[in-house]
């Protein structure tokens, strides 16, 4: 069996797009929403693939440097241009980091939507 369990956060800021012609290489800002998705084949003795409760929790520490922030000033968007697909990368680079979630779960994937209708995903 292949179980997927997945946590969507939100956050607010602006950014800049650095070498785009049209009206998002000028200051504007989004509430942005992202989903992590883990992945695993067994679930703990509880029945969980695992705890979204620390899932939530380590987004919301990996979202802090960003929340309401001019993005283009958070390393490493100082230099990395702070595209939908940019900051998806950098959170799922983050999140895969954090080891304590992942015994015998994979983080499968990140989305980040800069409104309704447009996201980025990074798959592993």
């Amino acid at each position: 069996m292949n179980y997927s369990v997945a946590v969507e956060k939100t956050f607010s800021a602006a950014h800049a797009l650095r070498g785009y012609k049209g009206k998002c290489e000028r200051l504007h800002g989004h509430t942005w929403k992202v989903r992590a998705v883990l992945s695993g084949t067994r679930l703990n003795k509880l029945g969980m693939l695992t705890d979204f409760t620390e899932i939530k929790a380590l987004l919301d520490e990996i979202l802090a440097a960003v929340d309401h922030r001019y993005i283009n000033d958070v390393p490493p968007f100082d230099t990395v241009n702070p595209t939908a697909e940019n900051i998806a990368m950098y959170i799922y680079k983050q999140l895969a980091a954090k080891p304590r979630i992942f015994k015998g779960v994979r983080l499968a994937e990140v989305t980040v939507w800069e409104s309704e209708t447009s996201s980025a995903t990074v798959r592993q």
